[in-house]
């Protein structure tokens, strides 16, 4: 069981050049998964971890409703905001600046295998790491992903997740609003879920900027923590 993980920070990457680029490490690990099997052999399979800011994007998982994005063609494009249709679950959500996006490519055989543990993992992470802002995160029951206040009338996420698997490999991930525009949110309906408010670290702190390195730092510290995980530093590439 390979439990290193390269890191890679891709720093603002338009969102279908990081989607081909998981899609083809996602690929490698699958195929070297399939040749093993066929082979009769060992190789070990690679974990990746990417972080990533997308410039302003729409995305709909494959069990999404259209009509949860508010707006059209034309009124995406003066918003400069883009729109894709995608293979992960879930429903529509938004990746913009200020924003943490994480995409674990994983091989869980190397792990668990357990989807919703992993899904759980990866909410504890952003639990954990909003705990060392003082902030209580915790989960709303039957909706994947980070909230505050939960079961009050003043419930708002502040963390999306969304993830796909095939043969225990993992793509997609998570995104923590950390200095997000909250008004992007305005020209959907997040997740598919109605009257239910989004909110972003700063804002919740009352600063006008978090520092987004620091973030990831508390990110990956509990990530390794809690998936056993030895991390290794890529330097930042293009896609």
């Amino acid at each position: 069981m390979n439990k290193t993980v390269f890191l890679e920070d891709l720093g603002l990457k338009d969102y279908k050049e990081t989607w081909d680029y998981q899609e083809a490490l996602f690929k490698q690990t699958v195929d070297l998964k399939i040749n093993n099997r066929r082979q009769g052999e060992n190789t070990p399979t690679p974990n990746h971890f990417l972080f990533v800011e997308h410039p302003h994007v729409y995305t709909l998982g494959k069990s999404g409703d259209l009509s949860n994005l508010l707006v059209n063609e034309e009124e995406l494009a003066a918003k400069n905001a883009q729109f894709y249709k995608i293979n992960r679950g879930g429903d529509i959500t938004y990746h913009g600046p200020g924003q943490i996006v994480g995409y674990p490519i994983l091989d869980l055989d190397n792990f668990f295998t357990d989807i919703h543990k992993y899904l759980r993992l990866l909410e504890e992470m952003v639990i954990l790491t909003l705990g060392e802002y003082r902030l209580k995160a915790e989960r709303s029951e039957g909706e994947t992903g980070v909230w505050l206040d939960v079961g009050t009338p003043f419930a708002r996420k502040i963390c999306a997740m969304g993830v796909r698997a095939s043969r225990w490999v993992t793509m997609h991930g998570f995104a923590l609003n950390v200095n997000a525009d909250l008004g992007y949110f305005d020209l959907m309906i997040p997740c598919g879920i109605k009257d239910k408010a989004v909110t972003s670290l700063n804002v919740e702190l009352g600063q006008q900027e978090v520092n987004l390195d620091e973030v990831k730092g508390k990110l990956l510290q509990h990530f390794a923590a809690l998936f056993e995980a030895e991390m290794i530093e890529k330097q930042k590439t293009s896609v």
